[in-house]
């Protein structure tokens, strides 16, 4: 799989392209969130470079976590109903579609190197400003694939 960088006018578009693709009745191909949960679940990895999410993570997670980094952004696939932060968990949560959708649509829009704020994780520590975007990229194709689109 070739992890794409965000930062490129060509690759955002595509993401954009694909999140415009879903409705609010597209179904999940795996997991257990509805479409309007992904959507606002996808939003908080990009608030943590935002600098405006930050998540506890375990003390454990936070001592191996940086061991582990690379797989963020490297060109394995994410495997399917990984554990993830709780502060991430979307389910049992009732989610409007369409505002989810926008705000998405907006986080992605103004996603560059500038808007970068964070130069470390809260939980996988130091990361450089085109790891965030491969990682960035990586999640949302991830849950973009688990919508079919």
């Amino acid at each position: 799989m070739e992890v794409k960088n965000l930062f490129e006018p060509t690759v955002k578009q595509e993401i954009i392209d694909r999140i415009n693709k879903l409705s609010s009745d597209t179904p999940a191909q795996w997991g257990k969130m509805n479409v309007a949960q992904m959507l606002a679940h996808v939003q908080l990895p990009i608030a943590i470079a935002y600098g405006t999410h930050q998540p506890k993570g375990s003390f454990l997670l936070k001592i191996i976590g940086p061991m582990f980094k690379s797989k963020l952004w490297d060109e394995v696939p994410y495997k399917h109903s990984l554990p993830t932060d709780p502060t991430f968990i979307m389910t049992g949560s009732s989610r409007d579609f369409s505002q989810e959708k926008s705000k998405l649509l907006e986080m992605v829009n103004r996603f560059s190197e500038e808007n970068i704020t964070g130069e470390r994780h809260p939980v996988f520590g130091k990361m450089t400003k085109e790891n965030w975007s491969k990682a960035t990229w990586k999640h949302l194709d991830h849950h973009l694939r688990q919508f079919g689109v």
